[in-house]
């Protein structure tokens, strides 16, 4: 073997052991990439499993609202319907508009019996002052019977005067009373019927007429219907020319600057849960936005014992089964300003409960 070959022999088994130890090399380095990436993937899954446990979640929420029933307070003919499906109107807008002439019309009859009333009235003050001068003028008479009565008497004791002058004196007399107690009668009729005698009072006559005015100008203030609150129209069910029945519904308005969730909760989750905390909502009609709310109240029982045929545990064979609680949620409007979110919505709500750490994992040992 010549020298030439002797060193290339030697390159060649340097080289394929440069390769051995380059292969080992990697072979280290991926070993040590794969524990760190499997530390990672182990640290990481804990942390996500930690913050995942100070947060109740569920997905059974949803949107609701105040809904204001917006009906007709008196009966009529829709003459103008003046808002649309899903318009926003502000509190106060006339809304429907109904016939106001047969209204008007009963008003001015009130109105006439107001000024009847009156004239009529008048005319009793007059009937009260006749009857009580009557009552004066026969009380005078009466007066004079009794004096006549009493000098014939004296004239009668002297035998000055005859017997049957003083029958006649004692006739009047008693005639006189009873005009007397005649005029008074016809005062207190009279007085009675103006409403100054008795359990009544004065001007009770004008008193209803002027009660019927203010009901007939109530009925026509009617014909003009309102929004009741700032919010949408909805459920819109009147046309022009309709014919409506007091108490009819006609729309509904509904603010969604009031909306606010209800996540019904299990029973198991209400632990952590308080009124303030904060909340994270998820809606399905708008991926990857987040809103905010904050926990209002929870409800004082489960839904189960509100509903309208309660289950009665006492009878049958009884299987548990988790119950769930209603828990309000307030919406912070700085998080939808747009009012996007609307009422009947799904929503996934997840309330932050403060847990620490330490807590946690004290708690999953307990269980284990």
């Amino acid at each position: 073997m010549t020298m030439e070959e002797v060193l290339e022999a030697v390159e060649q088994e340097v080289a394929e052991k440069e390769v051995a130890v380059a292969r080992t090399g990697r072979a280290w380095l991926t070993r040590i990439m794969g524990g760190v990436a499997v530390l990672a993937l182990v640290a990481g899954s804990g942390w996500y499993w930690l913050e995942g446990q100070k947060v109740v979640e569920t997905d059974n929420a949803f949107i609701e609202s105040r809904i204001h029933s917006v009906a007709s307070r008196v009966p009529g003919t829709v003459v103008r319907v003046l808002v649309e499906d899903n318009q926003f109107v502000h509190k106060g807008d006339v809304l429907v508009t109904l016939d106001e002439r047969d209204f008007a019309v009963r008003l001015a009859d009130a109105r006439a019996g107001l000024d009847i009333a009156r004239n009529d009235t008048s005319g009793d003050l007059a009937q009260v002052e006749a009857a009580r001068a009557e009552v004066q003028r026969t009380r005078a008479q009466l007066a004079q019977a009794e004096l006549d009565v009493k000098r014939a008497s004296a004239l009668v004791e002297r035998e000055v005067m005859p017997r049957d002058q003083l029958d006649r004196r004692t006739t009047d007399l008693k005639v006189a009373e009873a005009q007397v107690r005649e005029a008074e009668q016809r005062l207190k009729k009279a007085q009675a019927a103006l409403g100054l005698a008795g359990t009544g009072r004065q001007g009770a006559r004008e008193a209803k007429h002027q009660a019927q005015v203010q009901e007939e100008e109530l009925n026509l203030s009617y014909t003009k219907i309102y929004a009741p609150a700032d919010g949408y129209v909805t459920r819109k069910s009147v046309e022009v020319g309709n014919r409506v029945q007091a108490g009819q519904a006609l729309l509904a308005v509904v603010p969604l600057s009031e909306a606010w969730i209800t996540a019904n909760l299990k029973e198991s989750q209400l632990g952590q849960v308080r009124p303030g905390q904060k909340v994270a909502i998820r809606v399905d009609a708008y991926p990857g936005r987040t809103f905010s709310g904050t926990v209002a109240s929870i409800m004082s029982g489960t839904g189960a014992a509100f509903s309208l045929l309660p289950p009665e545990n006492a009878t049958g064979n009884y299987v548990k089964v988790v119950q769930r609680v209603p828990v309000k949620i307030v919406i912070d409007r700085s998080s939808d300003p747009e009012h996007l979110l609307r009422v009947g919505m799904s929503v996934v709500p997840s309330i932050q409960v403060p847990r620490s750490n330490q807590t946690i994992i004290r708690d999953l040992l307990h269980l284990s």
